[in-house]
């Protein structure tokens, strides 16, 4: 169990590195693992880019008040492990195209192979005020709808994935996935525009091929800890 808890640890803090070199995060976001159905790991309160090699990573258990040290915001985390059991990793992040299209009360939509991961589509959270207590949290999430992914304007975004390797990847997608909508609108298209949806965006949205691992080998190499795993 210690070495199991120990590889999840592990993999958080890459992940948390990963998202720092990206530009997805920066002194604010975090990410999480979950251990089990009773609780998951997340990463330290601190900018994600400086996590150090082997620092703790805190256990919070899925239900109930989060623990004096956890940032306010990881009760995202918990409302999606609670109502997601298939939810293995969970990223909190701030790209600046989809923090530039969150603050505009939008939306992206699947207009490019990476926008399909989202089908059927991405949640808007429409209040700018920080998500620190639980009402918030489970509006929130409830805005992600059936969805892996919920803008908040003018506060980021969340995203879960079948593992946190997954969740880092499609924060990565997500970024690009709004770029092409700021694209779509400052071309003045956005409303003409196609888009991918149903059933040709399901089959697009392929994991054949080692898609979520390659990325999660652009985005984490070099890592110091990888060669620990």
């Amino acid at each position: 169990m210690q070495q199991e808890h120990e590889a999840a640890a592990r993999r958080v803090r890459i992940a948390a590195r990963a998202l720092g070199r990206a530009g997805l995060v920066h002194a604010y976001g975090h990410c999480s693992e979950r251990l089990d159905a009773e609780a998951f790991l997340v990463c330290p309160p601190m900018p994600m880019a400086q996590t150090p090699v082997g620092a703790r990573c805190d256990r919070v258990a899925i239900s109930g008040a989060l623990p004096t040290n956890i940032l306010g915001e990881v009760r995202l985390h918990q409302q999606i492990y609670a109502r997601r059991p298939e939810a293995g990793g969970v990223v909190r992040f701030m790209g600046p195209n989809m923090m530039a299209l969150a603050a505009l009360g939008r939306v992206p939509r699947p207009r490019h192979g990476f926008g399909c991961y989202f089908e059927p589509g991405v949640g808007l959270w429409d209040d700018p005020q920080l998500v620190r207590d639980d009402e918030k949290a489970i509006g929130a999430i409830t805005a992600m709808g059936a969805g892996r992914a919920v803008l908040m304007r003018g506060n980021g975004a969340v995203v879960w994935g079948e593992s946190l390797e997954a969740a880092t990847v499609l924060a990565w997608y997500l970024e690009d996935m709004c770029r092409i909508e700021l694209i779509a609108l400052q071309t003045g298209l956005a409303d003409v525009a196609p888009v991918i949806a149903g059933p040709q965006a399901e089959a697009r949205a392929t994991r054949a091929g080692r898609i979520i691992e390659r990325m999660w080998d652009h985005l984490t190499a070099g890592d110091p800890e990888l060669d620990r795993q």
